[in-house]
């Protein structure tokens, strides 16, 4: 790609700097409007009916009593939906795409505890849950399976009978030769079973969708929190039968996604059906229960025959694995995730062989949605937990363990064993810098101090890779006919009449500060002031900024999204540039903007404001050439495509993803022998996200990753027991990190510029896996070969059971 393909702002007088956020200064006052906060006119409320089984068939409906609640308004049935909708679309091919998804439970049965059966409307939210919890639905009980490796079992009660398994999703990638390198390596680590555990991102704000129908035009309005407004309107259209340019998705302030809230066309599916039969607004707003039940859980795995291969010296040579991937009872984003994870296929590592069997399978739990690391965080800690191990057991230090194994700097870019491209990185000073942090000499000697106190202590280093901007075409490797190729992004800035400059963006934001970014390097471009850019908050489809793929996941805005605003913004240069030079009398290659002028270069009193020239487009068109005049409005739409290929989908080979940014975590735990309590005393973290756009905007997306990693690593757990019920539903069970859970954190950064990019800035912000590898790591440190860490969640009680030995058995070391 050539400069000249992109544009690069003319100036760095913003971007680069840590600007302070524009969003603030609304949120500290309280002035933001989310999902639950927007005002409307007879409104109603709905509420769901939820299956307390697992697995039932729903033999009788009863709504009887709720019609006599006071303020009740209406209810959607499971056979209205059926009669009214059609199945949601499924990305995998058969037998999976027998599947039968839709908004309630369809088929005349219930597949996993929470599922919603009935939605009743009330005239008020007391009155929807007094509505809902009157409605009389009965059940018979069918046999149910809530462990991915039971499900695969042939005698297995089946999810979907029309199915014929539970097996959504099934394939082998084989790159390299496994064989001969497990059959010539000097050492292999083989481990029967590790364990990746279900856990979510909790956003701060639950999910808030409000729908309004107009029969005047037959068009349905969904407000609310949509972290994919497109595909939200293709999914709706679909299942409403509806046509898209009839839909409208819009969305204000938005409390969190974290990939969890890419689902939310299914409860707007059953508000919108509602809307129309009653005939006014309806809003759901989630609880954090139902958030629990299935608002988003990650991707539960499990990993069996682990055997890695090694030289003498200490180089992996290969990894192959069988993994057992639980995605709840429907699929849903799945099985996206069968090929997501392989877009991390190295992890940090130069492996040069890799063979895995991979399996979606379905069980009776709720369903997975994306979420912070979708997919790549289990296989990067797999990966990260066998080099930990493979330290361990073979006497490796595990620093020089990790530095002889990295990618280094000088092979940038390098190719992957499955031809994924990483573009730019120096994974060995981000190490270094990490354990500078957290001052790596004095933790060792106070290791060796605290040694028979009844304390451990325990250093652990997590490496890990934040993918950023997806290759669409991945998606042929799961179902050859879809219609995925690439990455698109739009973006429209323009001038007002006024002369004031706004822009808008496909991607929506939910937290990044996306109106902070793009003021930066709109400003930056048209040489105006940072605070004189307005930036449309949150986003709507009935703009024209959108693409079929818009949105902010897959760590992709700093380059789909701020590359279609730098490309837009260069088409209005180009625009205004021919007016100022038909009215100063130059060409338009002599215009250059600074200052807030349309001036030319050289001649600085020969000028116009940027005002001046809206003022001539909006109101003197006649003072201009006919052609310019015909052709400038100074409104300018563009499109940014990432530059990818379809991948080869016999090999299985290609490259998935535009960016890798690093992140390089070290830690030191206290461990308390009587308790088996972890206590964090240091905390490092080092990311590398190439050419910052905003350093405190990097910063805070970090620190929230790392915690969201802790706390999934020692508190937060889906923990389902054996009749199929959710035992953490809510927060007096589920703990999610606070303040007085973690320490200070020390940050750094290195900067490595990605060659692939408009202006060298990557993706981030799903780093969360790290604190995972490193908690693991560090637990392991302090437990020594005692107990072998080979699962991902390890509350108290479970590090006791590391002190007394479990599971070092598992580990065996061959040659």
């Amino acid at each position: 790609m050539t400069t000249e393909q992109i544009a690069r702002p003319a100036t760095r007088r913003f971007t680069g700097k840590p600007m302070p956020r524009k969003e603030d200064d609304r949120l500290l006052k309280a002035q933001g409007e989310f999902g639950d906060d927007t005002p409307v006119a007879h409104l109603g409320y709905l509420a769901f009916v939820r299956s307390p089984y697992a697995h039932a068939r729903i033999t009788a409906i009863d709504v009887s009593a709720a019609e006599q609640v006071d303020g009740y308004l209406g209810c959607l049935l499971p056979e209205e939906v059926e009669t009214l909708t059609d199945p949601y679309m499924e990305l995998q091919g058969p037998p999976g795409d027998a599947e039968v998804d839709r908004c309630l439970a369809s088929g005349g049965a219930v597949r996993f505890s929470g599922e919603p059966v009935v939605a009743v409307a009330g005239d008020s939210r007391e009155a929807a849950r007094d509505a809902a919890a009157a409605v009389v639905v009965e059940y018979e009980p069918l046999p149910h399976v809530v462990d991915a490796r039971e499900a695969v079992r042939e005698d297995a009660p089946l999810v979907h009978p029309q199915i014929g398994s539970n097996i959504a999703f099934d394939t082998l990638y084989d790159w390299g030769d496994i064989e001969f390198a497990l059959a010539n390596a000097d050492h292999v680590v083989e481990v029967g079973e590790l364990h990746f555990h279900r856990f979510s991102s909790t956003p701060l704000e639950c999910s808030a969708i409000t729908v309004e129908y107009d029969a005047g035009v037959d068009t349905f309005t969904f407000t609310g929190g949509f972290a994919t407004p497109q595909l939200a309107t293709f999914n709706l259209a679909v299942a409403l039968r509806h046509p898209a340019n009839r839909l409208r998705v819009l969305s204000k302030d938005f409390g969190g996604s974290f990939g969890v809230k890419l689902n939310t066309h299914i409860p707007a599916t059953a508000a919108a059906l509602l809307s129309r039969k009653l005939g006014r607004p309806v809003r759901w707003t989630e609880t954090r229960s139902e958030q629990h039940l299935m608002g988003g859980h990650g991707n539960e795995r499990w990993f069996r025959n682990v055997k890695m291969a090694l030289q003498a010296d200490g180089t992996v040579l290969g990894l192959t694995y069988d993994a057992l991937d639980d995605v709840g009872a429907y699929t849903r984003y799945e099985p996206l995730g069968g090929v997501i994870w392989t877009q991390v296929a190295n992890a940090c590592y130069q492996l040069k062989h890799l063979k895995v069997r991979y399996r979606s399978v379905y069980t009776n739990k709720g369903p997975v949605h994306p979420n912070r690391g979708y997919s790549r965080m289990q296989h990067l800690w797999l990966v990260e937990r066998m080099m930990d191990i493979a330290a361990h057991r073979l006497g490796f230090d595990p620093v020089e363990f990790r530095l002889h194994n990295y990618v280094q700097p000088d092979q940038y870019p390098y190719t992957t064993v499955n031809g994924c491209v990483y573009d730019s990185g120096d994974l060995p000073l981000s190490l270094r810098k990490a354990l500078d942090l957290i001052d790596y000499r004095s933790a060792r000697k106070l290791q060796q101090e605290v040694a028979g106190t009844g304390k451990r202590i325990g250093i652990g280093i997590g490496s890990t890779l934040d993918s950023g901007t997806n290759n669409f075409g991945q998606a042929r490797l799961i179902n050859a006919h879809l219609p995925f190729g690439g990455n698109t992004e739009g973006g429209l800035v323009k001038l007002g009449a006024d002369g004031s400059v706004y822009a808008t963006t496909g991607g929506v934001a939910f937290g990044q500060g996306h109106e902070t970014t793009v003021a930066q390097v709109v400003a930056d471009m048209l040489g105006v002031g940072y605070d004189d850019v307005h930036v449309q908050r949150g986003s709507d489809s009935a703009l024209s900024a959108q693409t079929g793929f818009s949105g902010s996941y897959a760590s992709q805005f700093a380059v789909t999204g701020i590359g279609a605003i730098l490309n837009a913004t260069k088409r209005l240069i180009r625009e205004i540039s021919l007016v100022a030079a038909a009215t100063l009398g130059c060409t338009p290659e002599e215009i250059e903007l600074a200052d807030g002028t349309a001036r030319v270069a050289g001649d600085p009193e020969r000028a116009l404001p940027l005002a001046a020239v809206a003022g001539i487009v909006h109101f003197s068109p006649a003072d201009l050439p006919a052609d310019v005049a015909e052709e400038v409005g100074l409104v300018a739409r563009s499109v940014y495509r990432a530059p990818f290929e379809l991948p080869d989908l016999d090999r299985k080979y290609g490259n998935l993803t535009l960016t890798y940014a690093t992140q390089i975590h070290v830690c030191v735990v206290e461990i308390d022998e009587a308790t088996g309590h972890t206590k964090l005393l240091r905390y490092a973290m080092v990311d590398d996200c190439g050419t910052p756009i905003n350093p405190m905007v990097i910063e805070g997306q970090v620190h929230g990753a790392t915690v969201h990693g802790i706390s999934a690593a020692l508190f937060e757990h889906f923990a389902y027991d054996g009749d199929g019920q959710l035992a953490a539903g809510n927060f007096y069970d589920y703990h999610a990190a606070t303040a007085l859970d973690l320490p200070s954190f020390a940050y750094g950064s290195v900067v490595s510029p990605s060659p692939f990019t408009p202006i060298g800035a990557k993706g981030m912000g799903e780093g969360g896996g790290a604190p995972l590898h490193a908690l693991s790591a560090a637990i392991q440190d302090a437990v020594g070969d005692h107990g072998m860490v080979l699962e991902s969640f390890n509350p108290p009680e479970r590090v006791l059971a590391l002190l007394r030995g479990l599971d070092a058995e598992k580990v065996k070391v061959s040659r």
